[in-house]
């Protein structure tokens, strides 16, 4: 039997990951089979690593994690005419039922019966993977490689970022992990007016400046009011907050620093038991909005045009290491330690 190289949840704790001999992927007739040039590491992933509360309740060891890629297509299923052999490509990894009500009324991004591939079944950190030809994403070969392979975080950027107007809005983003640093770029390019980072950690807030950020805040030693004094154009509080961190203080903190009529996107998963100031949110018609992956496919355009007209530079910059996948474990322990930003794995021979 054919095999290839994959790295596999192979047991139930911390850590748990080993590089498996696997099947070799055969693609069906509407699949396409891809050579798989470059992984990221995601915070799921890290999440499955780390043998969480969530990932003992989802993920069915052993089973091939990762679902973040750019890879070349090697052969095509017999039914498929809109990918072709040689062409770039990633995609979107969130599998739709196609019959739902979301699904047929043009919301895929919304169906009850989503399967995300890394996570509900087999994913891409292998040497190739038989993949949906209608979940394909044909690529600009002229982005760098390692920028492609990060897309699904960028569009998760991209669909929070633009979940409401920007242009000349005040925004708020709490949490300088990859995809809120990801968003500081858009929301310039989107209007923002001012763009103000929280986080605690003082690398990831530099790079927030370097990124187009206003102003940042050390939660640690400032508050968000005394940086904003510094800006007598915010009088009201921040029109626009993205929830990027996850964490509860955080969010507690962006809801008190609101106008009046503000709207949050929340893409950060927030404790269980998370405490909300719904005085707050009431009497200040505050909107809250719950963020999940792409819209597909919209978000993959827009964050394709974002990359062709200069976003792919900004990008890269929060890419900080790259591993050969045999040193998995390295980058793995470097990533769950918060020591980096993007952790790029490479499959090229």
């Amino acid at each position: 039997m054919k095999t290839m190289k994959a790295i596999v949840k192979a047991s139930q704790q911390l850590g748990g990951l080993e590089l498996r001999d696997v099947p070799f992927p055969t693609p069906d007739d509407d699949q396409v089979l891809i050579k798989i040039k470059k992984t990221a590491i995601c915070g799921t992933d890290i999440h499955i690593f780390n043998w969480d509360a969530w990932a003992q309740k989802t993920i069915k060891t052993p089973q091939i994690i990762g679902h973040e890629f750019v890879g070349e297509v090697v052969a095509v299923g017999r039914l498929v005419s809109t990918v072709k052999v040689g062409q770039i490509v990633s995609g979107e990894g969130h599998l739709v039922c196609g019959y739902c009500r979301n699904c047929i009324s043009g919301f895929p991004h919304l169906c009850c019966h989503t399967v995300g591939i890394g996570v509900n079944m087999d994913g891409v950190f292998s040497e190739y993977i038989a993949f949906p030809a209608s979940n394909v994403w044909v690529c600009d070969p002229s982005i760098p490689l390692d920028v492609l392979s990060i897309q699904d975080p960028l569009g998760n950027a991209v669909h929070t970022a633009l979940s409401f107007p920007v242009l000349g809005e005040d925004v708020l983003v709490t949490g300088a992990g990859p995809i809120g640093l990801m968003s500081v770029p858009i929301l310039r390019r989107a209007g923002a007016r001012y763009i103000v980072v929280t986080d605690i950690n003082p690398e990831r807030l530099k790079l927030a400046k370097e990124l187009g950020a206003d102003a940042t805040v050390d939660v640690r030693s400032q508050t968000i009011q005394e940086v904003v004094a510094k800006f007598p154009l915010i009088r009201e509080g921040f029109d626009v907050g993205l929830e990027m961190s996850g964490s509860a203080s955080a969010f507690s903190d962006m809801v008190e620093a609101m106008a009046n009529g503000g709207n949050i996107a929340i893409l950060g998963i927030l404790p269980q038991d998370q405490q909300v100031n719904w005085n707050k949110v009431i009497f200040s018609s505050l909107t809250l909005r719950g963020i999940y992956g792409r819209q597909m496919y919209d978000t993959w355009y827009k964050m394709t045009a974002l990359l062709q007209t200069g976003l792919d530079k900004d990008v890269a910059k929060v890419i900080t290491h790259n591993f050969d996948y045999t040193n998995f474990q390295e980058a793995f322990e470097l990533m769950a330690a918060g020591k980096s930003g993007k952790v790029i794995l490479d499959w090229s021979e």
